[in-house]
């Protein structure tokens, strides 16, 4: 386009945003590529779990035995499952060399809470009680950080 002088006035690049959704493609440019810069949720809540579980694995270590600890993203619930109720993780004991096996269940888990705060929260609360069931102690015990039930 012309302005009055007649010169061209600077080229306007047009940006795509079909259907109103918003800028595309990642927000953050990853320094290595094939690596993302920011971490997922997955990542993050594995991260989460990690350290929780560490934390008291380490104070428990002596009691606890061979003991797996996974995460899922969500239950498989068998057909029978009534609906009011979702587990937020499993527990199944282990015999003889079979390891116990502690698996939170992400997803559920997540849907319970609204910021970084309770995650940790609630992610304490399902290791505490499996591990004091486990153990076959208070929950109380488990942690000093416990602060009751779900």
């Amino acid at each position: 386009m012309d302005d009055a002088s007649g010169s061209q006035g600077p080229a306007r690049r047009r940006s795509r945003d079909r259907r109103g959704r918003g800028m595309r493609g990642p927000a953050v440019l990853p320094r290595v590529p094939g690596h993302p810069e920011l971490r997922t949720a997955r990542e993050r809540f594995d991260d989460l779990a990690l350290d929780i579980v560490t934390e008291i694995e380490r104070r428990w270590q002596d009691r606890l035995g061979l003991v797996e600890y996974a995460v899922e993203d969500t239950p498989h619930l068998p057909d029978d499952w009534s609906p009011g109720t979702v587990p937020l993780s499993s527990l199944v004991r282990g015999a003889g060399a079979t390891p116990t096996r502690l698996v939170l269940f992400r997803r559920p888990i997540e849907h319970r809470c609204d910021n970084r705060a309770e995650l940790e929260a609630m992610v304490l609360t399902v290791v505490v009680e499996q591990v004091a069931e486990l153990l076959g102690i208070d929950a109380e015990d488990v942690d000093p950080r416990y602060e009751g039930g779900l």
